[in-house]
């Protein structure tokens, strides 16, 4: 359920004690990445009611905590050694360059989930490496305790040993908007073979202050401090766009928990999901289309990913799948 609280003071955990907060709130970007719309949308997919001034939209209702065990950043490595679950994924990535941001519209779904699965779709930007690995994700996602399609974000500064959570569980995340906020439930949702609906998102960094902003549909909703970070304090050498499921693989078989529309991409648009309008900031604070980038497929016959050939969607992809079959075991 959604309320509205007051903005306060946050007294930030003992496992964030030894990192240096900002000392004040960045109540708007002192910037726009150039080419960005900054100007405020009023869109169907948010929600229909805002809070009052001074006040934020919080969710109250059961979370998944990151904890110890999480998504394991490095594509390579798809088993968390504590963990016997596996993390697949259909996405691209952009690598070794200076990153100051990225872009991408999503169409959105409710692809089905099992034993407390998650299945997402996400712009995650990082820096560093295993335990100095900084990343943040914003998307939407599903799973199986919630009947809705809802935004999300998270971030780690030490490859999610000690630091980090989804959404507002844990301090680190300013919030600013009134009127959209983490784990907001997104509708409509895009129809198999029927409309399509779309959220916008971008993560960017202001160069003035070094917080990490999140802009959802034309909406500021706020920002990841600089001081939260030390690789990301400075840019991000990788990005990826994409889906992300998780597989417990009970009862020795994979899951059936669906990634996108639940569809092969290979279906095609209005059937398949997507993700376009790839894009990336630059050192300059310049938007460029990701045309370079490698995909990564974990288990191609449970979930794929087709670069796709629509014009007017820049850089784009169709992704996903039904996940247990005859082909995927």
């Amino acid at each position: 359920m959604n309320r509205c609280n007051h903005v306060i003071s946050v007294q930030f955990s003992s496992q964030l004690k030894n990192l240096k907060m900002v000392l004040y709130c960045q109540r708007k970007p002192s910037s726009y990445p150039k080419g960005m719309e900054a100007k405020t949308l009023e869109t169907e997919l948010l929600q229909d009611w805002q809070c009052p001034q001074g006040t934020i939209p919080i969710v109250r209702s059961p979370q998944h905590r990151l904890g110890q065990k999480t998504t394991p950043i490095s594509p390579s490595n798809q088993l968390d050694a504590n963990d016997a679950k596996i993390h697949e994924f259909a996405q691209v990535s952009a690598a070794l360059g200076n990153y100051f941001g990225a872009s991408a519209r999503f169409n959105i779904w409710k692809p089905a989930t099992f034993n407390g699965e998650f299945s997402l779709a996400q712009i995650w930007i990082v820096a560093g490496h295993g335990q100095e690995t900084n990343s943040l994700k914003a998307g939407w996602r599903t799973y199986p305790e919630t009947n809705y399609t809802r935004l999300f974000i998270s971030w780690t500064s030490d490859g999610y040993q000690r630091t980090g959570c989804y959404n507002l569980e844990c301090p680190g995340f300013v919030q600013t908007s009134n009127k959209l906020g983490p784990d907001a439930v997104l509708a409509p949702l895009s129809r198999y073979a029927g409309d399509q609906f779309e959220i916008s998102t971008y993560i960017y960094k202001d160069k003035k202050s070094g917080n990490w902003w999140l802009r959802v549909n034309e909406i500021d909703l706020g920002y990841w401090p600089s001081s939260l970070f030390k690789k990301l304090s400075d840019r991000a050498d990788m990005i990826s766009w994409g889906g992300e499921i998780v597989n417990s693989g009970l009862q020795g078989r994979h899951t059936s928990t669906q990634m996108g529309s639940g569809h092969f991409p290979s279906e095609g648009y209005r059937k398949a999901s997507y993700i376009r309008n790839i894009r990336y900031v630059d050192e300059s604070g310049a938007i460029h289309d990701a045309q370079s980038v490698f995909s990564f497929v974990t288990k191609p016959e449970c979930y794929d990913l087709h670069r796709g050939d629509i014009p007017n969607y820049g850089t784009h992809f169709f992704y996903g799948g039904p996940g247990y079959s005859d082909k995927c075991l």
